[in-house]
Parts: C-alpha cells; sequence; structure tokens
C-alpha cells in the first residue's frame, strides 16, 4: 500500500553536473538546497543580498548585479546605531556605514562576475506580499513608495503592506529573464516555491500568497524553454503532509522533510554520475567533520592518511572541485 502520494518528476535536459556554475536566490529555503550542494563541492554562489521573499526583491537584485550596481552611504539608512540597506537582509547591515557599503559592493561585485558565467539559476520564491516605503520612514536614498526587500524590523508605519497580483509577478519574472539571457544567453532557471508557510500573513493569506507565486512561476515556465519548475512546495504541503515533518514553529520543514526534498531535488535534477561522484565527496566531507579522541593513535595517523589519499586522487582527477580544506585537515600526520 502506497502511503505517501507519488508527484511525476520531469527530469531535468541537460541535468546540473559537477562543473556547473551554479547561482541561488530567494528565500530560506533557497540556503538548504545551497548548503548541500556546497558541502559536496558543487561551485555555488548563494543569496548575495541575503535571504529574500518575494518576486520584486528577487528580480529587483537579480538586475543590479547585471548593472555590477555600486552601492553609497546615501543607499543606506541608520536604525538602532545600524546603518541598514533596504536591498539586503541584515547580515549585511553594520555599526560601521563605510564597512556596510564596502561589504555590499563587494558582494555585488561577486555576483556580477558569477552570473556573467553561471550555468544555472535556482530562484526560490516565498511570498507574494510586498512592503512600500511610507512618507513616515527614514529613506536614505529610497523614495516613497518604493518596495524593499528587508524591513529590519523598522516601525510598522513605515510600510505599506499589498498582496502582488499574479500579472505583476508574472511581468516582472519575465522582464527578468529576458534580461538575464541578455546578459548570459546560456544561463537556465530552475524555480522553485518555499514550503515554508508565512502564518505571520494568516493561513489564508499564505495560501493566496503561495498559489500566486505557484501561477506566475508556471507561465514562466511555459514561455521559456530554459525554465524549470521543482515542486519543493508540493513535496512538503502534499507528498509529506504530516506535522511530524515541521519544526517546532509548526512552519519550517525539519531536517528529515528537507532531507527528502533535497533527495528528490538530485534524483531529477542532477545528472547520474554526479550523483554518484555526490557520494565518494561526501565520505571525504564527513571523514573531514571526525573528531578524535586520541589524535596521536597509530589508527588515527591511518585514518587520515587514508582519507588525505583519497581527497588527493579526487581533486587531481576533478581539478574544478576544491577540496583544499579536506586535503590540509587530513595531511596533518
Amino acid at each position: 500500500m502506497d502511503l505517501l502520494l507519488k508527484i511525476d518528476f520531469n527530469k531535468l535536459d541537460p541535468p546540473i553536473a559537477y562543473g556547473n556554475k551554479i547561482m541561488l536566490i530567494g528565500s530560506c529555503f533557497t540556503e538548504h538546497i545551497g548548503n548541500a550542494l556546497a558541502e559536496v563541492k558543487f561551485s555555488v554562489l548563494q543569496n548575495p543580498n541575503g535571504i529574500l521573499f518575494g518576486p520584486d526583491s528577487v528580480c529587483k537584485s537579480l538586475l543590479s548585479y547585471i548593472e555590477n550596481k555600486k552601492y553609497t552611504q546615501d543607499d543606506f539608512f541608520q536604525l538602532n546605531e545600524v546603518w541598514n540597506s533596504w536591498q539586503h537582509h541584515s547580515r549585511y547591515s553594520n555599526i560601521n556605514a563605510d564597512d556596510a557599503v564596502r561589504i555590499i559592493n563587494e558582494s555585488q561585485q561577486q555576483a556580477h562576475d558569477f552570473l556573467k558565467n553561471a550555468d544555472w539559476l535556482i530562484i526560490t520564491l516565498g511570498s507574494s506580499f510586498s512592503y512600500r516605503l511610507t512618507q513616515n520612514a527614514n529613506l536614505g536614498s529610497e523614495s516613497i513608495s518604493n518596495r524593499v526587500a528587508n524591513c529590519h524590523r523598522a516601525p510598522a508605519n513605515w510600510f505599506e503592506k499589498d498582496l502582488l497580483t499574479i500579472d505583476e509577478t508574472s511581468l516582472m519574472l519575465e522582464d527578468c529573464l529576458k534580461r538575464l539571457k541578455a546578459f548570459n544567453p546560456n544561463l537556465k532557471f530552475i524555480f522553485t516555491v518555499s514550503p515554508v508557510r508565512h502564518i505571520r500573513d494568516g493561513v489564508v493569506e499564505n495560501n493566496r500568497s503561495k498559489a500566486r507565486l505557484i501561477e506566475a512561476v508556471h507561465f514562466i515556465t511555459t514561455k521559456f524553454e530554459s525554465a524549470y519548475y521543482f515542486p519543493a512546495y508540493e513535496l512538503v504541503i502534499d507528498v509529506l503532509r504530516d506535522y511530524r515533518f515541521y519544526d517546532i514553529d509548526l512552519v519550517h520543514p525539519n531536517y528529515p522533510a528537507t532531507e527528502f526534498v533535497l533527495e528528490k531535488f538530485a534524483d531529477s535534477c542532477i545528472d547520474e554520475n554526479s550523483r554518484d561522484l555526490m557520494q565518494e565527496v561526501k565520505k571525504i566531507v564527513i571523514a573531514r567533520k571526525h573528531k578524535a579522541f586520541q589524535p596521536a593513535t597509530k589508527a588515527h595517523q591511518q585514518f587520515l592518511m587514508a582519507h588525505f589519499e583519497k581527497a588527493k586522487e579526487l581533486q587531481l582527477k576533478y581539478p574544478f572541485m576544491n577540496l583544499g580544506d579536506e586535503i590540509s585537515y587530513f595531511s596533518q600526520t
């Protein structure tokens, strides 16, 4: 008897392979995928603006990478002694304005250079809700009614909240992808919708928000041959559909749920040879995390030597893979 609802997966053609450069952008669920790929040594760059939830902020950020936008202190505002950018996650905020500008511009340059030669862009959208600045806001260089990517816990009366329509989102994404393809004609896209529910918006409102994202994304995947949809949202909401697969907040998928989605992602989006290599790399990575109780023993030295040779062999065979940290660790014999 089947205990899980089946979902048909259309495998990517061509699939992701080692040696591909992969940029990831969007909600916190993006980082689950990005961290998993980075751990097994895929070439990834994730969230150069930090976590972003809405299609408006995702598109605005991607266009800024194409243009290699340079920020100045005028683009920042100070709140509670910290300098923030309306277009960046608070991980880029800093008590020193010059440092905040420098760090963001370094990230911009890295994103521009990476995107120019990337093979894949994975976009995870989280919410259709958008926030605009009002006349009460401490603006920086942003104009009233400009949409922001992050509210930085500023007073609620600094913002007006609205729900993007399907047409608005579709047009944003379509224009963004056209400009991305002009910038990098070889770029391919994978869209996902985050299964993390934005309960603060309300249960009914969250479902409306997700439905609009799903409809807009499917419009885009029919419009662009190089755009694909991976059903991360459906895997959690429709296949697992049990609170055992959620964290204590009943909103975020827990570790088993995330691993389930990542396994399906690998099966449908990554080529077979790369999946086999992932298992070899994973063994090296796990061994690197091993903490020896008695590091001076002959057994531990043999363990280090065996994995040093294996890591060196993989590095020589796959020069695009960076196993420098592992090789350095295992060389401590």
